[in-house]
């Protein structure tokens, strides 16, 4: 639906290996010592979407929050109003200037990828082979791979600075790249109770709307 943004399995993979490593099941104990005790995060982003040879096909930016278990809303300000909301059972996709928003389950949705840790079931360990990277452009680097072939991608890296999650780096099995990277970072702060849902405004097509 939306161009710019990434594709509900990369959103997915982003939150479960996020939320999955939070787990402890991470050898990296600087990835384990920053994701203990996660409960929200927030960030400021800037997104590329390249061919994989370092053509830009899209970017995007805006603010990125997570909320454990299963709730991240991706609020993208550039280079149109968006946003992908998720609130723990439902995602939604919103794109203002279309005025139109797509709703699924997110069981079907986030089927096949390592978000599924976020039901509480499995490790980290038992859907990726991690490793520590050398580190590189001034972050430290750590490469999960999926161990099961039915996920959209083939590996993801997350690169820390000083401590803090700064830059995402995920290869999808057409060869595309995403890269993320983030500023302005908080973790735990207080979210307003109603920031992960989501009301479609009047006049907005909705597709898949469930009554759940």
């Amino acid at each position: 639906m939306a161009k710019g943004n990434l594709s509900a399995a990369a959103l997915a993979l982003l939150i479960g290996a996020l939320s999955a490593a939070a787990a402890g099941a991470s050898p990296a104990r600087e990835v384990e010592k920053y994701l203990a005790g996660l409960a929200t995060w927030s960030a400021d982003f800037q997104q590329t979407i390249d061919d994989g040879n370092g053509k830009v096909l899209r970017s995007a930016a805006g603010k990125l929050y997570l909320q454990r278990p299963g709730k991240f809303r991706w609020d993208y300000s550039q280079p149109s109003e968006q946003l992908v909301l998720a609130d723990g059972k439902q995602i939604w996709f919103y794109d203002k200037d279309l005025a139109q928003a797509n709703v699924r389950d997110m069981d079907s949705t986030l089927a096949s990828t390592p978000a599924m840790l976020l039901s509480g079931g499995g490790s980290v360990s038992s859907q990726f082979d991690i490793t520590a990277l050398p580190a590189s452009g001034g972050l430290q680097w750590f490469q999960l791979i999926p161990k099961h072939p039915d996920t959209d991608f083939r590996l993801v890296r997350i690169g820390f600075d000083k401590g803090e999650l700064a830059s995402m780096f995920l290869a999808d099995k057409l060869n595309q790249v995403t890269q993320l990277t983030f500023t302005h970072q908080s973790r735990n702060a207080k979210f307003a109770p109603d920031l992960f849902s989501f009301s479609p405004p009047p006049g907005v097509d909705v597709i898949g709307r469930s009554d759940k």
